[in-house]
C-alpha cells in the first residue's frame, strides 16, 4: 500500500472556486512584483524632480498621479493573471473616470488653473496682486483655490480657474514702484511755482528715492484749474506710506507758496436788466 506522505502534492491541480491555486501564487507573485516597481518607479521619479526647479508642491503632486495610474496599472496586471476580463473592467473604469469627471468639472478647471499657476509662478505667498475678483496680500495657494487679504481685514477666496485665465497685475514683483499723484492748481498761480513747490513737497516725503529724479508735469487745461502729474519712486514696501505722507506734504507746500488747489466749481453773475422808459 502506497504512503500518502510519499506522494507529491501537485499545487497546480488544487483549485479555489474557478482560480487553482497556482494562478492565485502567480498573482499575487505579479503583484509584489509590481507593488516593488511602483515604489522604484516612485522613488526615482522624486531624485529626478528634485533636480529641477519646479514647485514643492507641483513635484507632490505629479508624484501622486503617477502613482494613481502605476496602481491602476498594477490592478490591471493582477486582475488579467487571475483571469479577470481585463477590458471589461477597464471599460468600467472608463465610465466611472467619465461620469466622476463631469460632476467635478468645475473642480478639476480649478486644479488645472492651480498647476498652471504653481508652475508659471505670476504671484507667491506675501505678493500684493490683483486679480478681476479683487485685490490683496496672497496669504495660502491651494491646487483650487488662492486665499487674498485685503486691505479691509478680509479673507477672498479666488477660483484658480480665474486666475489662471484673467488678468493679475503683481504689485510686489520689482525692487521699486512709481507713486504718481494728480494736483491741481489756479490758471492764476504760475507754473514754475507750482512745479517748485510740489517737489518740495516730494523732498519732505521720507523714503521717496532720488533716482529716478522726481518730475512735475502740466498734465491737462481744465475748465478752471491746470492740472499737474507729480511723479517720483520710492521701494515697494515704502509705496502707502510715501503716498499718503506726500499728499499732505504736498497741501502744506502750496499754503507755504501761496498757491491755489483749485476745485471744481461754477460762478453765477446776475445781471440785472434795466427796464426802459417811454
Amino acid at each position: 500500500m502506497e504512503n500518502p506522505l510519499d506522494q507529491k502534492l501537485d499545487l497546480s491541480a488544487l483549485h479555489l472556486g474557478n482560480i487553482s491555486l497556482g494562478t492565485l501564487l502567480g498573482a499575487l507573485l505579479t503583484l509584489v512584483i509590481c507593488l516593488v516597481a511602483v515604489r522604484l518607479l516612485t522613488a526615482l521619479l522624486r531624485r529626478v524632480l528634485a533636480q529641477t526647479h519646479m514647485d514643492a508642491r507641483v513635484q507632490k503632486y505629479l508624484v501622486r498621479t503617477v502613482q494613481l495610474v502605476l496602481w491602476v496599472v498594477t490592478v490591471l496586471i493582477t486582475a488579467d493573471q487571475l483571469g479577470i476580463p481585463v477590458t471589461s473592467l477597464v471599460a468600467l473604469l472608463s465610465v466611472l473616470s467619465l461620469a466622476v469627471s463631469l460632476a467635478v468639472q468645475n473642480v478639476l478647471a480649478n486644479v488645472a488653473g492651480g498647476l498652471v499657476l504653481l508652475v508659471t509662478k505670476p504671484f507667491t505667498v506675501g505678493d500684493y496682486i490683483d486679480t478681476p475678483s479683487g485685490e490683496g496680500t496672497v496669504r495660502e495657494m491651494s491646487l483650487t483655490y488662492t486665499f487674498l487679504e485685503t486691505m479691509e481685514g478680509q479673507r477672498l477666496a479666488v477660483p484658480n480657474s480665474t486666475l489662471s485665465s484673467g488678468k493679475i497685475i503683481n504689485y510686489s514683483t520689482l525692487a521699486t514702484r512709481r507713486l504718481q499723484h494728480k494736483i491741481t492748481a489756479s490758471y492764476d498761480d504760475a507754473v514754475a511755482d507750482v512745479r517748485k513747490a510740489c517737489l518740495t513737497a516730494v523732498g519732505r516725503t521720507a523714503n521717496v528715492l532720488a533716482d529716478p529724479a522726481p518730475v512735475v508735469y502740466v498734465s491737462s487745461y481744465g475748465e478752471s484749474s491746470i492740472e499737474y502729474i507729480v511723479r517720483c519712486w520710492t521701494r515697494t514696501e515704502d509705496y502707502w506710506p510715501a503716498h499718503y505722507q506726500l499728499l499732505e506734504e504736498i497741501r502744506t507746500a502750496f499754503d507755504e507758496a501761496g498757491v491755489e488747489m483749485c476745485y471744481n466749481h461754477l460762478n453765477v453773475h446776475i445781471i440785472e436788466k434795466k427796464e426802459e422808459t417811454e
